[in-house]
């Protein structure tokens, strides 16, 4: 649970807050289990705190520190985290459904389990972060960067990930059914045995991309550049290729 004193002086306000991490800034704040929904914690320095299991339901915590924070099981759904960082937070197992986390710094994040339904991922940067089995339903990652994230499992049907930059992502065994992923940057990804049936791809860079066993039944290719791609054991059935004609199987 939550320490008494911490979470005082965080209630105290912005002033306060900030004058006690600088004389104190060996100390990590034990914020754990409690109720700070819909607080407006707008560019709080929370970073390596403990805020296991806390309740941030609408919370805004926008341009805020939360850098390397345990922010585990905790509840962020809605919650404003616009150009906030979040470098190395461990966000195991969080709800962030309809999260505001557009221009979010994520790098390095532990996200596996995370779900970020409809969040507006917009522009944020998920550089190496763990997404494995993260669901992404209906998320928008428009020119989003994956780059060499683990997306592995993750569910991203209906995402939007136009223009997003996936260079080395792994999305092995991933759900991209109906995902938008026109003109993306693929380029070495692995996107092995996906589901990406109905998926669009047009214009994206698939150059050298793993799409060994990918059932891409009805997904739309045109434009995309697949020099190198291994198609080994792929489902094109009804794909649109690159020049427009259909495959045949």
């Amino acid at each position: 649970m939550a320490n008494t004193e911490h979470l005082a002086l965080l209630k105290k306000g912005a002033v306060a807050w900030i004058e006690w991490r600088n004389r104190h800034q060996d100390i990590e704040p034990d914020l754990s289990e409690i109720d700070l929904a819909e607080g407006n914690f707008r560019g709080a320095n929370l970073e390596r705190s403990n805020l296991f299991k806390t309740d941030l339901f609408g919370a805004k915590l926008i341009a805020a520190n939360l850098a390397e924070a345990n922010l585990s099981l905790a509840n962020m759904a809605a919650t404003q985290l616009l150009e906030t960082n979040l470098i190395k937070a461990n966000l195991t197992g969080t709800n962030l459904r309809e999260s505001d986390l557009r221009g979010a710094d994520l790098s390095g994040a532990n996200l596996i389990g995370a779900d970020m339904s409809a969040a507006n991922l917009q522009q944020a940067d998920f550089g190496d972060a763990s997404l494995i089995g993260a669901v992404l339903f209906r998320a928008n990652a428009i020119e989003t960067n994956f780059n060499c994230a683990n997306l592995s499992q993750a569910n991203l049907v209906q995402a939007e990930l136009i223009e997003a930059h996936c260079y080395q992502g792994n999305f092995s065994k991933a759900n991209l059914g109906e995902a938008h992923l026109n003109g993306a940057y693929l380029f070495r990804a692995n996107l092995s045995f996906t589901d990406s049936i109905g998926a669009d791809f047009r214009w994206a860079n698939l150059g050298k991309a793993d799409l060994r066993g990918a059932n891409l039944t009805r997904a739309n290719l045109r434009g995309a550049n697949l020099t190198g791609a291994n198609l080994s054991g792929a489902i094109l059935k009804g794909a649109i290729a690159p020049d427009g004609s259909i495959f045949s199987g």
